[in-house]
């Protein structure tokens, strides 16, 4: 464990290290105190670094996996303990780092009987897998396995279906989340006007980033991101007024939105996951096959009260995530109900 002990400046904001610990290969963890800010400050500032270290920061994952000779996922393979869909499910689980932005490939050949790990599989020179005992397969006889892999660097998380794929080939469902989880807690200081905030954040990562790496590179996503902003001048959009509220627009190369049309774009590919609801909320969910917030949105405050085991607490749950994560509500109206 290691414990910084670095003063925090009472005017400029700074932020210093309390806490940082290896709590397993693919557990790190890391307590950051930042400060002083404005009364209201480190709320804004939270849920952006929370955000952005989640959804933004960028990690690797195996993508594909191919098997000689195999033809779907459930066979009953002689010699090997599992079926290809358990090996799929052990390697989404392998934590791999890469240096690399570019596409890799990877084997995994080894020779039974024998108890096949991440620590086996033959990596390019540019990634390696943070936990080598992570493992894959048991193979119960004397025979050869080669598994072929397709490593990629990305952000968020990929689901795809087998439609496309063939000859062995299946794809696997890629997580490229290195930072597992993030809270942060606000701690007043101060009286009247000159209270001030500071912020603990506190960060875990799956091994190939350390805590400290991951906030460094949420805080340049988020400086990209804001970036296009400070380009913005006066004379780049003209405002005119006809008379009506609702027909003023913007001019001079500036684009109006339909609000429906950004809701459809925003909640298209995006799973209930980032709704961060609570375990029964989400289950009941996940059952009733609603897997993204446009499935979600197909159902109205009367249609979810009416689900199996989700109640009226449950329905409040979901409309204030909605809102406080995508400022959308569920459809008042009743719509349907499956």
């Amino acid at each position: 464990m290691l414990t910084c002990e670095t003063p925090i400046p009472t005017q400029a904001i700074q932020w210093k290290c309390v806490e940082s610990k290896t709590e397993s290969r693919r557990l790190y963890y890391g307590r950051f105190a930042v400060s002083p800010f404005k009364r209201g400050q480190v709320n804004t500032v939270g849920i952006a670094m929370r955000r952005a270290s989640l959804e933004e920061v960028r990690g690797t994952s195996i993508t594909r996996a191919k098997f000689r000779g195999i033809l779907h996922e459930y066979p009953t393979i002689t010699g090997i303990q599992e079926t290809i869909h358990d090996v799929l499910v052990n390697l989404k689980e392998i934590a791999p780092k890469s240096d690399s932005n570019d596409v890799k490939e990877a084997f995994s050949p080894v020779t039974g009987p024998k108890e096949v790990t991440a620590g086996d599989t033959s990596l390019p020179p540019s990634v390696k897998a943070i936990d080598d005992s992570q493992y894959i397969v048991t193979t119960t006889q004397p025979i050869s396995v080669n598994i072929e892999l397709k490593i990629e660097k990305d952000s968020g998380y990929r689901i795809e279906n087998s439609n496309g794929y063939g000859n062995g080939e299946f794809p696997v469902d890629a997580v490229f989340m290195p930072v597992r989880n993030v809270n942060y807690s606000v701690h007043s200081f101060g009286s009247g006007r000159a209270t001030r905030e500071t912020s603990l954040i506190e960060i875990w990562t799956n091994g190939s980033l350390t805590p400290d790496e991951a906030i460094n590179e949420a805080s340049e996503k988020l400086i990209d991101l804001s970036t296009p902003f400070l380009h913005v001048k006066r004379g780049d959009v003209s405002y005119s007024y006809s008379g009506d509220v609702e027909s003023s627009s913007a001019s001079a190369g500036s684009q109006i939105y339909d609000v429906n049309e950004l809701e459809g774009k925003l909640s298209e590919n995006t799973f209930i996951d980032q709704l961060e609801l609570p375990a029964r909320a989400f289950n009941c969910l996940k059952k009733a096959k609603i897997h993204t917030v446009a499935d979600l949105l197909n159902y109205s405050r009367e249609d979810s009260s009416k689900m199996k085991s989700f109640g009226q607490k449950s329905v409040d749950q979901v409309s204030e995530a909605l809102w406080e994560h995508f400022a959308i509500e569920l459809p008042k109206n009743e719509l349907h109900i499956n």
